[in-house]
């Protein structure tokens, strides 16, 4: 009997140290922009636009922007996209308060006329 009180306990510890777990996992946003004219000056704009508006979010954890590398051709690299964001949020609620934040959607509204292809790619990691 003192067995299986122990047993239980330590089961319904471990299944809320995993909800815990699962509630703080990271998520991961990277956003791959094909631009309708990719010149040097219209990257460099994009980027910049991004620092500008998308950089100081709360709950961001990890910001980065930059052109595609062109002079990386390994075979299984994508090579249909022009500039790339990176972004780590804590968790999902911070994601969800992002996308809705006028200075993300300041950010849209002000870029979208030079994007050919947007694509988004949301992913949850483990911080440690």
């Amino acid at each position: 009997m003192f067995r299986g009180l122990i047993l239980g306990s330590l089961l319904l510890a471990m299944t809320g140290l995993a909800q815990l777990q699962a509630a703080e996992q990271q998520i991961v946003h990277m956003v791959y922009f094909k631009l309708k004219d990719a010149s040097a000056e219209n990257k460099k704009k994009l980027i910049d636009s991004c620092k500008k508006y998308l950089k100081k979010h709360d709950g961001i954890v990890y910001f980065s922007a930059g052109a595609r590398a062109e002079d990386i051709k390994e075979t299984v690299s994508i090579q249909d996209w022009d500039v790339g964001l990176h972004l780590v949020f804590k968790d999902k609620a911070s994601h969800g308060k992002y996308l809705v934040a006028p200075t993300h959607l300041k950010f849209i509204d002000e870029n979208k006329a030079n994007w050919e292809k947007v694509r988004v790619f949301d992913s949850k990691v483990d911080a440690d």
